[in-house]
């Protein structure tokens, strides 16, 4: 109980520093000015026997010191602020969790190695055999094209203009006159086109009906 002590006239004052090494806390008290060492108490469990609460205040501890040689003493520690005791409590805690998760990572790691290991490597002679879709290769190079039928002479010929009848000796409607660049007439070799006797002058293509070939 802090309430047996001499509260009012503490034998000792100063700082007090949580550091750790490993997964070993060490509470070390400390001149508040020079920061000579005064005393340290290694913790290597919280809750344990080497930190305690008081049964009848949240701002006092005992915590057991060592020096080093072997020698120990368990000594009452206090904090004016409640604020200080509760990250003084905090502290603790704090480390101590980070030593259990390694721990844990630590014993995983070691599971992982001692279980079996998956062998992936293909045995001799083995072989796999690979199934990829929409793969087909496309024959020709025109894909759905369709030609374009050709008359004689691989000329394409096309369709005879509206209102024309081959069959009814009618005469189709006079085209208009083609341009011509300056010595390229417009014939052909393949086509023969008879040439219209009375025709005027703008009907070049002469009698579409009577055409031969």
């Amino acid at each position: 109980r802090a309430a047996e002590w001499q509260l009012d006239q503490p034998a000792w004052s100063g700082r007090l520093r949580i550091t750790a090494k490993g997964s070993t806390a060490f509470i070390k008290l400390e001149d508040k000015t020079s920061g000579e060492l005064f005393a340290q108490a290694p913790v290597e469990q919280f809750p344990g026997i080497a930190v305690e609460g008081v049964t009848d205040s949240s701002r006092y501890f005992v915590i057991r010191v060592e020096d080093g040689n072997g020698r120990r003493a368990f000594i009452g520690v206090g904090f004016v602020d409640r604020g200080d005791a509760f990250d003084f409590n905090v502290a603790l805690q704090d480390h101590f969790k980070w030593v259990r998760q390694q721990s844990e990572l630590a014993q995983q790691a070691q599971d992982l190695e001692q279980g079996p290991k998956l062998d992936l490597g293909f045995k001799e002679g083995q072989t796999i055999k690979l199934n990829i879709a929409n793969m087909k290769k496309k024959e020709g190079g025109a894909g759905n094209t369709r030609p374009r039928p050709a008359g004689p002479g691989g000329l394409s010929l096309l369709p005879p203009p509206p209102g024309g009848k081959s069959n009814s000796g009618e005469r189709p409607a006079p085209l208009p006159t083609p341009a011509q660049l300056p010595g390229t007439p417009i014939t052909d070799s393949l086509l023969s086109w008879p040439q219209p006797t009375a025709a005027p002058a703008a009907d070049v293509w002469g009698d579409f009906a009577k055409a031969s070939g």
